[in-house]
């Protein structure tokens, strides 16, 4: 027999069952066949039963009000599910969720705040906020999270403030990971593991007033020389903590400010060699060739004559 597909991931949460025999509306004794105007009134009155039940509804643990589901610090360790329809704060901080499953925004349209902080967060699923067109504030902070992949962040295109600090593992921010956040005011990317940091990924987010990177392992070589002329040009309009934000690398710089390195630091990566240069290494590399060939040539001539003189020496004695 064939079975019926399997709905969709990104939809399951939007789905409620009718209710069942056992309920006590369906229990009423018909005195006979159901009259067509009963039928209809019932058939409304569980209609109204179940949208009452989903859309207010309030989780196992959380406190409802006002739009407000405030789910923090109840050692979750994973996210609640059936939250009200019409939720727009969504507070899940300090709790022990791991994984967000992919498709758990999909019904809260109205969504506008969401705070992860202080959870086990390694990754967030590939297009988790899709329909969350009018998110603003995102917290990701205090958490697990080793990147930011491109499509972390797609069509989350209302987001206004950014919070992915004080993520340790975080090694890598991909070059598009912020693409069409043009509405971005603050992001915040301090206390992680950066290294290095693509100037792609912060080239097309023209509203950025705020951004904090301070905290991180920079290595200051030619690759940070980009980014640090970018942030130099937009110092005035774009706050960050530049005394927070210090080199880890190379030797020569460890433990300076970031934002005290200037075009003469990177000097010596904008070094070219002209064609007199090109010359005098072909002489200089010419003249230590011809100075090699001499070299050998008298040692083979001293050896030749000691050896000469050796066996000159050994005949005589006989």
């Amino acid at each position: 027999m064939d079975t019926a597909p399997a709905p969709m991931a990104s939809l399951q949460y939007c789905c409620y069952q009718l209710p069942k025999m056992g309920d006590s509306w369906a229990q009423l004794p018909w005195p006979g066949p159901p009259h067509p105007a009963m039928l209809l009134v019932s058939l409304l009155l569980a209609a109204g039963v179940m949208h009452s039940e989903a859309g207010t509804s309030c989780p196992v643990l959380c406190t409802c009000h006002n739009q407000v589901v405030d789910c923090s610090s109840q050692r979750l360790f994973s996210v609640p599910p059936d939250l009200p329809m019409d939720t727009r704060n969504l507070s899940l901080a300090h709790n022990r969720i791991a994984t967000v499953p992919a498709g758990y925004l999909t019904c809260y349209m109205e969504l506008w705040v969401l705070d992860l902080r202080n959870n086990s967060l390694v990754e967030l699923p590939p297009g988790l906020f899709l329909h969350a067109k009018r998110l603003a504030h995102l917290d990701l902070s205090y958490n697990n999270l080793s990147h930011v992949p491109a499509d972390m962040f797609r069509e989350a295109h209302g987001l206004v403030h950014i919070d992915l600090s004080h993520n340790p593992w975080l090694r890598r921010v991909h070059p598009q990971a912020f693409q069409g956040l043009v509405q971005l005011r603050d992001l915040d990317l301090s206390f992680g593991g950066l290294a290095f940091l693509s100037l792609e990924a912060l080239e097309g987010l023209p509203g950025l007033v705020t951004l904090q990177i301070g905290g991180n392992p920079w290595v200051c070589g030619c690759t940070m020389e980009p980014l640090l002329k970018w942030l130099r040009n937009r110092i005035q309009r774009c706050t960050a903590d530049s005394q927070l934000a210090e080199c880890r690398g190379p030797p020569e710089v460890e433990g300076a400010p970031l934002f005290s390195l200037t075009e003469e630091s990177f000097k010596a990566c904008h070094l070219t060699l002209t064609l007199d240069d090109y010359l005098f290494i072909a002489f200089v590399g010419f003249v230590v060739s011809i100075a090699s060939v001499a070299t050998n040539f008298l040692l083979g001539i001293t050896a030749n004559c000691c050896h000469r003189w050796s066996k000159a020496s050994e005949e005589e004695e006989i």
